[in-house]
């Protein structure tokens, strides 16, 4: 881990392993799916050491503390040194991933894909609306 003073914000998301590359960071920080402090950022913000980056990936929103700064991706372990998730959001993504969980036996799937005919009345029947 380098203490670089200067650290793009887009670089140290691929470093601490939140993006595969640094291009998906880039598109998420553009995208407004990255807050640095609160606030909508560009990929050359430069993070400091206690600041509060919010994020999201995939499904999940993470709050986290920056802890160190590195412009090198290492090993997992190595990274997961570079922030410090907050207690809320470690409690908010278990709940939605129970959530998640929950809904995946509520919805309704078929047995089996319907042959030509019924889909020919599905469609009927999606037409008549």
């Amino acid at each position: 881990m380098s203490n670089n003073d200067k650290i793009r914000l887009d670089k140290w998301l691929w470093a601490a392993r939140f993006y595969k590359t640094r291009s998906i960071a880039k598109e998420a920080i553009d995208g407004g799916k990255v807050h640095l402090n609160g606030q909508r950022c560009k990929p050359g913000k430069e993070p400091k050491v206690g600041d509060v980056v919010k994020l999201r990936t995939g499904w999940d929103e993470r709050i986290v503390l920056v802890a160190a700064l590195s412009d090198k991706r290492q090993k997992a372990e190595l990274a997961q040194q570079l922030y410090t998730e907050t207690a809320e959001s470690i409690k908010a993504r278990e709940e939605a991933a129970e959530n998640r969980k929950s809904l995946r036996g509520a919805m309704p799937r078929p047995d089996h894909r319907p042959d030509k005919k019924q889909r020919r009345e599905i469609l009927k029947h999606k037409a008549d609306y």
